[in-house]
């Protein structure tokens, strides 16, 4: 007997599926506390009763924002006042940090601020041939090409050498990069593990969640352990270009001492996740008897799904309400929510010199389209936008002389509220004035960006990307 449905049964079970789809929505926010955005709430409820048989799919492969259970980072002993940074006036950017459930300040020397892609490829491949015992590396991209051909060459030499050589590498990024020819470094012994590949557990809602953090660790827990960090992914594009292109400007560091203790334990924390296993244990706090001479202070920061808050737009939020004069801003995509908009356009209308520096067209042209109201805002409240020829992908911030935040966090809401970023926070009044002076060297090239009325069709486009693209 052929059983037919009629239109109300379809009527019926459509309305039980859109109900159903809508309290998996509800009921898995809540047991994983995802915590959303209340624009990004709104518009996977809108999604799900539109198309509930596309959206719910969607949803567990992408909607994902937080692991469950997030794992708290090292902890550190309570700092002295006189390990803490400077006078009352930067006492706020450890005391936040510690609220935030950030390790507590470390020392470091031998910082270096790359100043173009030559110095950064010279002092990463320094960093690589330097390592005696062990060397681990965490990036989203590595291509074969200019760049990462010769990186690849000396971490297979590193590893056939004896040196315990660990490459974390993203699952989405390493599509990007078209899958880097990685077998003759497992050969000579490299261990490689990939970061979420994209076909791996789609439906535990992971995809969306990508490693973005960069950074390289030689020799973690030795008197001679060294971090390379920052922006730049391994990719010529990032350094000094290929043949025929210019190379993107970007910001990167290298530094020694206690703090790279904590850069150790960040990618110890990410190995064990991407390979399944547990995590470790916090980390030993390294005496600093037999340390050189520190010559500056930070703390870690890690932002993402591991993090039970927003740590570094946090920050930012925090940083736009506490600066008296200046707060420097670098970005590639600047796409802020609107309290993170609202708080620098307060700080420009108060009198503190904003100034953000972006790149006149970014490699993502949706980026481009729908960072102009926030733009438009900035300059109407007084603060002013500069716009770089060729592309920019540095990160960072500079506020007053208390505090610079370099690392791998984009100013849009995938950087902030999705992806795995880490930053680091300087405290140091005159490390704080070497990344100011970075930050207006890179300016003189720039030109002022001049805000004009959008027309309908582009304010329509404007805000569809907005409200589309908050979890994309």
């Amino acid at each position: 007997m052929l059983f037919v449905l009629t239109p109300f049964d379809w009527l019926t079970l459509h309305g039980l599926v859109t109900v159903v789809s809508v309290l998996i929505y509800v009921v898995t926010s809540h047991v994983m506390r995802q915590r959303r955005h209340p624009t990004a709430a709104i518009a996977w409820v809108f999604f799900i009763l539109l198309m509930p048989y596309v959206a719910l799919p969607a949803y567990l492969t992408f909607g994902s924002r937080k692991r469950q259970r997030p794992t708290p980072p090292p902890k550190s002993p309570p700092p002295s006042d006189a390990a803490l940074a400077g006078d009352a006036e930067q006492r706020w950017v450890c005391d936040t940090l510690l609220a935030l459930g950030q390790a507590s300040p470390s020392g470091y020397h031998s910082l270096q601020l790359h100043a173009d892609g030559h110095e950064a490829r010279q002092a990463l491949l320094s960093v690589i041939e330097g390592a005696r015992h062990s060397l681990d590396i965490a990036t989203f991209i590595l291509k074969d090409d200019a760049l990462g051909t010769p990186v690849i060459d000396a971490l297979c030499a590193k590893a056939a050498a004896g040196v315990r050589v660990r490459l974390l590498l993203d699952g989405l990024g390493s599509l990007m990069a078209g899958r880097p020819r990685l077998s003759r470094f497992t050969r000579a012994g490299g261990q490689l593990v990939l970061f979420v590949p994209p076909l791996h557990s789609p439906l535990k809602g992971r995809i969306n969640l990508r490693n973005h953090r960069k950074l390289v660790v030689a020799d973690a827990g030795g008197p001679q352990a060294r971090l390379w960090c920052g922006g730049r992914n391994l990719a010529a594009e990032y350094f000094e270009g290929e043949a025929g292109q210019a190379p993107w400007r970007d910001l990167s560091f290298d530094l020694q001492g206690p703090l790279v203790a904590q850069a150790h334990w960040q990618f110890e924390h990410d190995w064990a996740f991407a390979s399944g296993r547990r995590p470790p244990p916090n980390p030993p706090h390294p005496p600093l008897a037999s340390a050189p001479a520190l010559t500056g202070q930070a703390q870690w920061v890690a932002s993402g799904p591991d993090q039970a808050d927003d740590t570094v737009y946090a920050m930012l939020l925090t940083a736009a309400y506490r600066a008296s004069h200046r707060l420097y801003l670098v970005t590639p995509y600047f796409v802020p929510d609107p309290a993170l908009l609202n708080a620098l356009c307060l700080a420009a209308r108060r009198g503190v010199q904003v100034e953000l520096l972006l790149p006149a067209r970014s490699n993502h042209r949706l980026s481009d389209v729908a960072r102009a109201r926030a733009l438009r805002a900035l300059v109407q409240a007084g603060g002013q936008v500069w716009l770089l020829p060729g592309m920019l992908h540095a990160k960072l911030a500079v506020v007053d002389d208390s505090l610079a935040l370099a690392g791998s966090a984009n100013l849009d809401s995938r950087s902030l509220f999705l992806n795995y970023e880490l930053m680091v926070a300087f405290q140091s009044a005159h490390d704080v004035q070497r990344f100011a002076a970075w930050f207006e060297h890179e300016r003189q090239g720039a030109r002022p960006y001049r805000a004009q009325a959008p027309g309908l069709v582009r304010d329509l486009l404007e805000g569809m990307l907005l409200w589309v693209g908050f979890e994309l």
